[in-house]
């Protein structure tokens, strides 16, 4: 199944049965009064968060739905059923924006599994006849009709709810890295922008099976990627709620003779800072990858130009799985001190 992070769709609630209009006519019984029932209302259209389903694929396959109408209602004072709820469900973490001629607003946002959102209200069945009767009309010969429910078009946005985001340039080795600690098994292959959607892994704490990390592996950044460059802002949004950040680059993309090596880590920061401040300020781990490109000489040498810059920077190669119980002790430590047990509603409100 494709990853589908945005789709458009039209939503359509229920419309209210009509009333009705009708009197009794029982044997000896000459001038029976109204008893025409009402019509039920017509079903809402609620959505739903679910930690099941991780993309908007099926909305792009289906983009109208509509609730069930309300039943009209009947003779002796038969009520008409109401319609059914409609119920779509969502990746948790989707916004959904309502749009208008007048441009987007957010309507809803579902940060949490399980929460439900009415977003459509079904029109109100009409009244019967029976509920116009009073001293002075004694046999009302008029029902209302039902309302019309609320027609909403509107637009879905997916951004992924994760602990820790990683980012870097094309062919830093981010796929590899996901795959190395976690049981996903991205596309991974030697050339740039592999990764052209963002994929998600679940490490396991080595001592504690019951406590869990979720990864998203972002796909490459690259100059620009907050003006839109290599559909930089489709990337770079799945990362404002992230908890923290693992900012991988490559050794190929290092000069170890530079007295600053690292220029790699600048372009990719200013383009977080470019983009939302927040991203530039939340916590980050600096990881060198690949190290088994280069020689124990270089890499030392790395070693003692981040000493010295007062940078930690962890040197791993994720393909060999060197280096990383280091780096994962670190990302670990800072999940505790982040207490990333807050719920996901109030992490959201803080974003």
């Amino acid at each position: 199944m494709r990853f589908i992070d945005e789709a458009v769709i039209n939503l359509q609630a229920g419309k209210g049965g009509a009333g009705c209009v009708a009197f009794r006519r029982e044997k000896f019984i000459p001038f029976g009064g109204p008893n025409g029932g009402n019509g039920g209302d017509g079903g809402s259209i609620i959505l739903r968060a679910s930690s099941k389903l991780l993309s908007l694929y099926d909305f792009r396959l289906k983009r109208n739905y509509e609730a069930e109408n309300g039943r009209p209602g009947q003779g002796s004072q038969c009520h008409g059923r109401s319609g059914n709820d409609l119920v779509l469900d969502l990746p948790v973490g989707t916004q959904v924006f309502k749009i208008a001629d007048a441009g987007e607003t957010l309507l809803t946002d579902l940060p949490e599994n399980g929460k439900e959102v009415p977003v459509a209200r079904g029109g109100r069945g009409g009244k019967g006849n029976e509920f116009f009767k009073s001293a002075t009309r004694q046999a009302p010969r008029f029902a209302q009709p039902g309302e019309e429910g609320e027609n909403l078009r509107v637009r879905l946005e997916l951004k992924i709810l994760a602990d820790c985001g990683l980012v870097g340039l094309p062919n830093a080795g981010k796929s590899t890295f996901v795959s190395a600690v976690s049981a996903a098994k991205p596309k991974i292959a030697p050339y740039p922008f592999t990764t052209l959607t963002p994929n998600l892994g679940v490490m396991l704490h080595a001592g504690d099976y019951d406590r869990r990390m979720v990864i998203a592996d972002i796909p490459g950044l690259i100059q620009g990627a907050h003006l839109g460059v290599g559909l930089g802002h489709r990337f770079l949004k799945h990362l404002e709620r992230t908890r923290f950040l693992v900012h991988i680059l490559s050794a190929g993309d290092l000069d170890a003779e530079s007295p600053d090596p690292w220029e790699g880590f600048a372009l990719i920061n200013e383009e977080l800072r470019s983009f939302d401040e927040s991203l530039a300020a939340r916590e980050q781990i600096e990881v060198v990858n690949k190290t088994d490109l280069l020689t124990p000489a270089q890499t030392a040498a790395l070693r003692q130009k981040a000493d010295a810059a007062g940078r930690k920077i962890y040197f791993v190669s994720a393909l060999y799985k060197q280096g990383l119980e280091e780096l994962t002790e670190k990302m670990w430590a800072l999940q505790a001190k982040l207490d990333l047990n807050t719920p996901l509603d109030k992490i959201v409100e803080r974003i």
